[in-house]
């Protein structure tokens, strides 16, 4: 829409299926770079994709003509599929079913760009659950605690 101008930068979250460490240290920044793309690709403006093991944080320019959920559903189901085309895995890839979404104002863009490079050394003393929970309760996301995670693998009864 002819002037229409905005500022909308969010950070999105996600995990891998029922939190397995899968994302290998070897060529997880290939797979970052490849979601980084992915967002471009959609005419967002990607600032860093970085994770670790079991999931991983966006940082990007949001444009309004899209749909979040959409625009993630694309980044998640093309770079799953871009991992199990790649023999880096021998077992099928996955990620969790949705994602979390913040929002910040231009101001905050660098001090969440640092938070999300340091997740190696932030998750040495803070794991991923704890970490999303207070995210959720930091910016009053509600949420159902039975739809929060897939149970892990070994939670699971067979």
């Amino acid at each position: 829409m002819a002037n229409t101008y905005t500022s909308l930068v969010v950070q999105t979250v996600f995990a891998v299926k029922y939190r397995s460490s899968m994302l290998d240290k070897a060529w997880r920044q290939e797979l970052f770079g490849v979601i980084g793309n992915l967002i471009n690709e959609t005419d967002c403006k990607t600032y860093i994709v970085n994770g670790v093991s079991d999931h991983v944080h966006c940082l990007f320019g949001f444009k309004p003509v899209h749909c979040l959920s959409d625009v993630m559903q694309s980044v998640k189901s093309k770079s799953s599929k871009w991992l199990n085309e790649t023999s880096y895995l021998q077992t099928r890839f996955e990620w969790q079913n949705g994602f979390s979404a913040f929002s910040y104002s231009h101001g905050q863009v660098e001090k969440v760009y640092r938070y999300i490079k340091n997740q190696e050394a932030h998750h040495q003393s803070q794991t991923f659950i704890n970490e999303y929970r207070y995210m959720l309760q930091k910016y009053k996301v509600e949420y159902d605690q039975n739809y929060l995670f897939h149970p892990p693998l070994e939670d699971i009864q067979v």
